[in-house]
């Protein structure tokens, strides 16, 4: 039996036990994310239970589909010299759940997500292959949560990795970029995280010409703001351009 369908297999037996009672603990099924990558290792120790695997856009849409991480070489480096790999949480989960009809665990397990919010990632590797960052980005392509939240996925991260001890600074809107209602926001904060460095951006404005109601027909225009969080974290000691 393939791997993932063994994997699956043992879930849904768990999940009938637990269901029907006869099982004497509980048994809860899980699946590998994000953290599990391993800052400093070679690519061929990281977990190989993703899927979908490509290069990535800086955190935008996969481009040239791989095999796993060991496939990095065929991505094109950034500035950093790092060669960016996306990939997806492993999906088997979300439809097991679904067919038990488990309400909790299809909101856990459904798509790639932090925190409840759907997000890309991607790991960052240098030239031998050794991961050097992380890369999360909120995923505008989702139809599972409302956009608009999306920049206050940051407020989690900052409290998850400790809501001291952040340097932010708020910047100026640029020119045509207004508020959302009362609210405008565009910060960047670093912090030095024991041996990493981390980096969050969130964004919630509208941009030049975005507007909450079409002028020419009153009709309210849907999604027309920016709306948006990137996380990154680094080795401590790998050197980044824009430092």
């Amino acid at each position: 039996m393939p791997l993932r369908a063994a994997r699956v297999a043992v879930a849904i037996v768990a999940a009938a036990l637990a269901v029907s009672g006869a099982a004497t603990a509980q048994v809860r099924p899980d699946r590998r994310d994000v953290w599990d990558l391993k800052i400093g290792k070679p690519a061929a120790e990281q977990p190989t239970d993703f899927i979908e695997y490509a290069c990535g856009t800086n955190g935008g849409p996969p481009s040239i589909r791989l095999s796993g991480f060991a496939d990095f070489g065929k991505c094109r480096p950034d500035r950093n010299g790092l060669r960016e790999v996306y990939f997806r949480y492993d999906d088997e989960l979300e439809y097991w759940a679904r067919a038990w009809d488990m309400e909790v665990e299809i909101r856990r397990f459904r798509g790639t997500q932090v925190f409840d919010f759907p997000v890309v990632t991607s790991g960052l590797f240098d030239a031998d292959g050794n991961l050097q960052g992380v890369r999360v980005v909120t995923d505008p392509r989702n139809e599972i949560r409302d956009r608009k939240d999306f920049w206050t996925l940051a407020n989690f991260l900052r409290h998850n990795f400790g809501a001291t001890d952040w340097s932010c600074v708020d910047l100026p809107p640029a020119e045509g970029e207004t508020p959302v209602g009362s609210n405008f926001v565009k910060r960047r904060c670093t912090k030095l995280y024991e041996k990493l460095k981390l980096r969050l951006d969130n964004n919630f404005y509208r941009r030049p010409g975005e507007v909450s109601v079409n002028p020419h027909t009153g009709e309210p225009v849907a999604n027309a703001f920016e709306s948006s969080t990137r996380f990154e974290y680094y080795a401590a000691d790998f050197p980044l351009a824009s430092e």
